[in-house]
């Protein structure tokens, strides 16, 4: 629920998970909030680093809250956060996993641009990585619904060019702004078959050779919409995990 008063904009009851924090002044914190309603905000948590701060064991990471704040400037302040619950705790590889999912939103999603089927999609992967589901075909689904619910990746059925139809024995490539097309000989960019890009589309990756290709591929896109930006929690993955 939003209200303004006098100018300021309060939000109360708003279902979030922390994506980041970082200290701010003596004691309190930057929290970056992943929430349904209104996308990525940065809020303010006045007093937060305070052994007595009801927010101290609060604000953490990949936990389901439930939070208000109030403010008319660019950071907001943060007026409540409960804990709501419902989620296992990430451990070993599934919370690196977890931190990787987070960088992903801090760096791709703009600030207060809501994508709730996203943030539903990111529960259920949390909810995957927790329950053990194999990392790399969680991961490649939400790396998917992430680029295509941010309006950066379309069909992958459908050749941009041509207009036809992915045919499951023909190699393409992905062009970042464009989508499919038929593959040339002086490409650069990774070469997939046109099954693979059916399967992702349908989210069936119990083929080895999709899981491969679709590793090599989402990594290629990612990396252009990331514009040269490294991601830190990618490169660790891919050392300890080759995710």
């Amino acid at each position: 629920m939003a209200t303004r008063e006098k100018g300021e904009h309060r939000v109360a009851a708003q279902p979030g998970f922390v994506l980041h924090s970082y200290p701010y002044k003596e004691t309190s914190l930057i929290v970056d909030v992943f929430t349904r309603d209104y996308g990525r905000i940065p809020l303010v948590a006045k007093g937060a680093k305070r052994p007595n701060s009801k927010l101290r064991g609060v604000l953490q990471t990949f936990q389901p809250l439930s939070v208000s704040w109030s403010g008319k400037s660019e950071v907001r302040t943060l007026t409540s956060a409960e804990w709501v619950g419902g989620l296992l705790p990430l451990e070993k590889s599934a919370l690196l996993c977890g931190f990787y999912l987070n960088e992903l939103l801090v760096k791709l999603l703009a600030r207060e641009d809501a994508h709730a089927a996203l943030f539903d999609h990111y529960i259920t992967t949390l909810n995957q990585l927790a329950h053990d589901e194999p990392a790399p075909i969680v991961l490649r689904k939400f790396e998917r619904a992430l680029l295509k619910e941010t309006g950066v990746a379309g069909d992958f059925t459908r050749c941009n060019d041509s207009g036809k139809q992915v045919e499951p024995e023909q190699a393409y490539v992905v062009d970042p702004e464009r989508g499919p097309r038929i593959a040339r000989a002086s490409d650069h960019w990774p070469a997939v078959s046109g099954k693979t890009l059916l399967d992702m589309e349908r989210e069936d990756y119990g083929d080895a050779a999709t899981q491969a290709q679709s590793k090599n591929l989402m990594r290629f896109l990612l990396a252009h919409h990331l514009g040269g930006m490294q991601l830190n929690t990618r490169q660790i993955l891919i050392d300890l995990m080759q995710l």
